[in-house]
């Protein structure tokens, strides 16, 4: 397994980690609502963003969500095999989490625009697998 591949996987861990998480889990149904209803998305880079200008609420929201993001991003990319910097653990983290929209959801495609999920495979990052 290429070292690509490898940190790939252990990011789709530590995002499979991050949506099982019972404090993000137990957060809000503000942040349920808010990804159901487009104005939420995933990012390329592995962090949530908002989608158009959203309030001072829900950019706050994201921002907490992010910071708990880094800081498992951190831990994991600590202790990747191979070993990994956060922002490149935070992009395999992000293909994988773009990976697992599904249909009605937003993510940043590859030109940073905002793409609603179909049932098609999302539009993702030629060096995503």
């Amino acid at each position: 397994m290429n070292t690509v591949w490898k940190i790939i996987a252990a990011a789709g861990l530590a995002t499979g980690m991050l949506a099982a998480s019972p404090a993000l889990a137990q957060r809000s149904p503000e942040y349920a609502a808010a990804r159901s209803a487009g104005q939420v998305g995933e990012k390329m880079d592995g962090y949530l963003g908002v989608v158009g200008a959203g309030t001072a609420e829900l950019r706050r929201l994201v921002s907490d969500i992010n910071i708990q993001r880094r800081d498992k991003y951190t831990e994991a990319a600590k202790t990747a095999n191979p070993p990994a910097t956060l922002e490149e653990f935070a992009f395999a983290a992000g293909c994988a989490a773009i990976a697992k929209t599904v249909p009605g959801e937003k993510y940043q495609a590859p030109d940073g625009s905002w793409q609603t999920r179909t049932t098609a495979p999302p539009l993702r990052d030629s060096r995503c697998p």
